[in-house]
């Protein structure tokens, strides 16, 4: 998706911004929006008049990272892996790579919280399942499948759902999908259900030693295999054909990747994360 697409205009809306200013402009907003982990982060809307997009302390609807200096290409991993994630079939908001003033790409991302400047109430798995921010990595899958049961207005496709995510996540080498980059949305009382994915990048690319997943699936973070993702299934009461699907997805995946505004080098190690995790799901 294109500037113009995500933002539903006949133009291409520009950011008259480079890095530091944006750094600078997530310094000075800080109290209004949180900024964890090492990616900055900024509230951002579209200020039609101008036909630039902004930043801003309130009101924002979209959420703008840019690039990291922890990390390289963060922006282009995380824009990549929302694409294949939405071309395979799984339920992400509408994003997209932008430049800024200096020739550096940043990622933006609608928000999923907000429907015509309403605001969607929404809390993420550490808080449903009562644990603190720091123990957002002590969990499991099975863990969020059972309380979706208990909450969600159809709880039998939230948990598919989810599956189909964490083994998208399995594929692509995101290890980082803790408690909080899970959540449910309340749109009323009466519909809760889980959240848009959010959040993914192949965080192995950046940190090869790194587990397989955050979060324990069949009891496993490291050495997962396809008999690991099954058992899950089996549990949930999920279709083969589910499984299936995704595991016909691996031409589109790698096709995308070497599609993808990643450095020759970033592809090829991505290229590699991918085909030995599909080894992995075909033993």
């Amino acid at each position: 998706m294109n500037g113009k697409e995500l933002f539903g205009v006949s133009y291409v809306p520009r950011i008259d911004l480079s890095l530091n200013e944006l750094t600078a402009k997530a310094q000075e907003t800080a109290g209004k929006l949180s900024i964890s982990g090492v990616q900055t982060k900024l509230s951002m809307k579209l200020d039609k008049k101008t036909k630039k997009i902004i930043s801003v302390a309130e009101g924002g609807e979209y959420i703008l990272k840019p690039q990291t200096g922890n990390y390289p290409q963060v922006p282009e991993n995380e824009n990549l892996c929302m694409t294949i994630a939405g071309g395979i079939g799984l339920d992400v908001p509408p994003h997209a790579l932008l430049k800024l003033t200096d020739g550096s790409f940043a990622f933006i991302i609608k928000r999923f919280d907000r429907v015509n400047g309403r605001k969607i109430n929404q809390e993420d798995f550490c808080q449903i399942l009562g644990k603190s921010t720091r123990d957002k990595y002590s969990g499991s899958i099975e863990q969020i499948a059972n309380r979706l049961k208990g909450i969600s207005e159809i709880p039998g496709l939230d948990i598919q759902r989810l599956y189909e995510r964490v083994l998208f996540f399995f594929i692509i080498g995101n290890g980082d999908a803790h408690l909080k980059n899970f959540s449910i949305n309340y749109t009323n009382m009466d519909d809760i259900r889980l959240s848009p994915a959010y959040d993914i990048v192949s965080s192995k690319l950046l940190i090869p030693g790194e587990e397989d997943a955050a979060l324990s699936v069949n009891g496993k973070k490291n050495n997962l295999r396809k008999g690991d993702f099954l058992a899950f299934a089996a549990k949930y009461n999920i279709p083969e054909k589910i499984t299936a699907n995704i595991l016909d997805k691996k031409q589109l995946i790698l096709d995308a990747i070497a599609d993808s505004q990643l450095t020759v080098d970033f592809r090829k190690k991505l290229k590699a994360i991918v085909e030995e995790r599909f080894a992995r799901l075909s033993a």
